[in-house]
Parts: C-alpha cells; structure tokens; sequence
C-alpha cells in the first residue's frame, strides 16, 4: 500500500506492466500494437549501454501501475538545439482528472531540466480532444503537422517530379 497516487521512474520489473499499458495506448489510438517482446526491447532501451530512452510510471493510491511517459533527447535543426521529445504519455481510463497527467507531465520536465534542456516536444492525434483540453490547460502550444513513417526495407526508387511512366 502506498500513501496516495505518484510517478517515479520506471524499474526493471516494471516492464511488462509498461508493454501492457503500452498495448492499451496503441490500441487507445487506433494504432497497431506493438509486436510481442516489448518488454525485453524496452528494457535494453531504458537500461542498457547508452541507453537514451526515459519511462516515468503512474502509480494508483494502490501501487497499481495505470500510466507511463516516455521520453528521450532529440535535435532541432530550426533551433540548432536538443530537445526532450516526450514519446508518449498514457493513463488507462478512469485514472484520467485524478492528477496523474499533471503528475507525468512534471516528472517529463524534471527529465528536461536535469539534462539541462529547454523545451519539450509532443503530438496527439487531433482527434484526441481530452489530450488536447489537457496540454492546453498546462500552456502548451499546438502546432498543425501530420507525422509519416515509413518502413526501412529494401531500397525504394523515389518518384521523379513531373515525370510519367514511359510506355513501350
């Protein structure tokens, strides 16, 4: 039993509690869900040798894991500065306006501000109104951009502009 709700840093043991609520969130965005294993890829990127990636959980006032934040360092060519690009920040349904976000959200700047950085970054899907009244509520600014992702595999041939398909 704990004293009431709390964030702290993520443990090792916290993990698969991580890859579960981490399943929930994708599922939450209508995303695909993470391929099985998360819990062991987190772990070489929350632990390991050089390792960048910052997970915060949510605690209930019963020690139940109901929420996490992840973050690690990026660059800004704009800025011509780092930043802390907040991956994602989740709490499961009904744990949403008892404080936990506010919580995560100051735990994120602490990450911030002990790597000496000035700014945190972010997105939500635009249709995620709860997410955007909450981010609003604390001062932050939206920007209108939509994110691409494109698989790696074999080497792809980019269009040329204005050309068409020579017919034979």
């Amino acid at each position: 039993m704990t004293d009431g709700p709390r964030v702290r840093p993520a443990a090792r043991e916290d993990l698969e509690a991580v890859a579960g609520l981490a399943a929930e969130h994708a599922a939450y965005e209508k995303a695909t869900l993470p391929a099985p294993g998360l819990a062991g890829r987190l772990e070489g990127l929350i632990f390991g040798p050089g390792a960048r990636l910052r997970c915060l959980v949510a605690e209930s006032g019963d020690g139940e894991l109901v929420g996490y934040a992840t973050c690690a360092p990026e660059l800004s060519t704009w800025d011509g500065a780092e930043y802390l690009h907040m991956d994602c920040l989740y709490l499961r349904e009904g744990q949403r306006g008892l404080g936990l976000g506010p919580l995560l959200m100051e735990a994120v700047l602490a990450e911030a501000r002990a790597l000496g950085l000035g700014e945190v970054q972010w997105q939500t899907p635009v249709w995620n109104e709860g997410a955007i009244r909450f981010y609003d509520r604390l001062g932050a600014s939206g920007q209108g951009k939509r994110r691409y992702s494109l698989p790696v595999g074999r080497p792809r041939r980019p269009p040329v502009s204005g050309s068409r398909p020579v017919r034979q």
